[in-house]
């Protein structure tokens, strides 16, 4: 339940003193998640939950309007499906979960538990797909996948999490890029103008790519500690996945080719980025558009008097401001506080606070307090006549402010490097670089090894030139972000 006083009174650990721990705090106490009885796995709080239904719903509307169609698929796929496409079994043959015993006897055909579902789709679509006409073939599942991870972390890293995972297949090459190169860009518009997070649209290098892929292209976000997440995937499989699965399509001159396949995912994850992109030592700082709760109202008074008094003022506020669309609750809970109050709504992320109290009604207004600006400076009163144009307005004054601060804080931490390996190592031990990189498998693998850090991408939006990878000296044609990354 939101609001359990035993939880969100302790304190939050400094993010300067350890950023790992504030991490899990703000998690823990403003109730997003818990730990599961199953090593590895998360329990999602309402509170957690209610955020990622608002990711869904705003991804799964550009989903729609791009011609995708939901669909579902088993949660148990035949090991023998898995096997068929080696390259991708390979990539995660030490993350999967087979089942071998069923009704208590053994299995004569082992099941894994779903991964990913390039497997059980592509076995799909070759019985969905025999024309020209069948294509594209544009399909989306919102599902769960099991990874068995070891070293988790909640919502970043865990053996169970939430995803949704696209896959289409087309008739060339040109159309199952242009659709990679799409969805990437929806992950994109998402990320910057839902979740106020200024992400970084680029292709992966061969050796990040996902394993069975053409190309891989990622969006990248900074976090608050100067770490990478990659926060969306999407993939050009070409047509290793079609052929391991016969998806086939008789073309316009009665020839049988070969589709050309497509997969593309964002998941929970994106949660963790919206907390390490945005959060501060008082917790979270919900962008308002996917915040469960945007305006929290906080009744003040002392007794059954002003309570009458001011309950009238905040219910007819409460029904103002839901009937403008706002999602709004009212902290009723009369055992704490309001002191108590405002910081666990600050701690809760909840991007602004309405206080009316006694003199509040006396004065036909309410104490209006935004969670972008702490502090006096962020706090003003606000005439009841306008107040609910007034807080629609602060929203969306708030989500400007938490992208224009975030894009603020990744330009001010990228830096420019070339051919000074030795400036290069010290950048990436608290930032990022930009440099030019040959994409070679030895030198990211030395880069690595001496840096604990990888390519995250070649940025799509790069100028045109040529200069010397900065590892190998060798001539290269594109720059790569070079960072730490979770």
């Amino acid at each position: 339940m939101i609001g359990s006083k035993n939880v969100s009174s302790q304190a939050i650990t400094a993010r300067s003193e350890d950023y790992s721990r504030w991490y899990t705090d703000v998690i823990q106490r403003a109730e997003l998640a818990d730990y599961a009885p199953v090593r590895g796995c998360m329990i999602i709080k309402p509170y957690g939950y209610a955020l990622w239904e608002h990711i869904q719903q705003q991804l799964d509307r550009r989903f729609k309007d791009t011609g995708h169609e939901n669909a579902y698929f088993p949660l148990f796929i035949p090991e023998e499906f898995i096997m068929k496409e080696k390259d991708n079994f390979e990539g995660f043959s030490p993350e999967l979960a087979v089942v071998t015993i069923g009704g208590g006897e053994v299995l004569e055909q082992r099941l894994v538990v779903r991964p990913t579902s390039e497997a059980i789709i592509g076995h799909s679509f070759s019985n969905w797909i025999h024309s020209y006409r069948d294509l594209p073939l544009l399909i989306n599942q919102w599902a769960n996948v099991v990874r068995w991870e070891m070293r988790t972390r909640l919502f970043l890293r865990t053996m169970e999490f939430l995803w949704q995972e696209g896959h289409t297949a087309h008739a060339t090459h040109d159309e199952a890029e242009e659709e990679t190169l799409k969805m990437l860009g929806v992950y994109a518009d998402f990320a910057i103008n839902e979740a106020a997070i200024p992400v970084i649209q680029g292709r992966k290098s061969n050796q990040e790519r996902f394993a069975g892929a053409l190309r891989t292209y990622s969006i990248e976000a900074m976090m608050g500690d100067k770490k990478a997440l990659q926060s969306g995937t999407s993939h050009n499989l070409g047509q290793g996945f079609a052929k391991a699965f016969d998806i086939k399509y008789s073309d316009r001159g009665n020839q049988l080719q070969h589709c050309w396949t497509t997969s593309w995912g964002l998941s929970t994850r994106m949660i963790g980025g919206i907390i390490m992109t945005h959060g501060d030592d008082q917790g979270l700082r919900m962008p308002p558009r996917l915040a469960p709760i945007q305006v929290i109202i906080v009744p003040i008074y002392k007794n059954d008097d002003e309570k009458s008094k001011v309950m009238e003022a905040v219910d007819a506020l409460f029904a103002e401001l839901k009937g403008a669309g706002l999602r709004v609750r009212v902290d009723v809970r009369e055992d704490l506080t309001p002191g108590f109050k405002f910081n666990d709504w600050e701690m809760r992320g909840v991007p602004v606070r309405v206080e009316i109290g006694p003199k509040d009604v006396q004065n036909n207004a309410a104490a209006v307090a935004r969670r972008d600006v702490p502090g006096k400076a962020g706090k003003q009163f606000v005439p009841r006549e306008g107040l609910v144009e007034r807080i629609k307005a602060l929203l969306v004054e708030i989500q400007a402010n938490l992208l224009a601060q975030a894009t603020a804080f990744r330009d001010a931490n990228i830096h420019p490097i070339e051919n000074d390996y030795a400036r290069f190592r010290e950048i990436i031990k608290d930032g990022w670089a930009y440099t030019w990189f040959c994409g070679g498998a030895e030198c990211e693998a030395k880069i690595k090894e001496d840096n604990q850090a990888v390519s995250r991408c070649f940025p799509l939006d790069q100028e045109k030139g040529e200069g010397k990878c900065i590892h190998c000296g060798a001539p290269a044609t594109e720059r790569a972000y070079f960072a730490k990354a979770y």
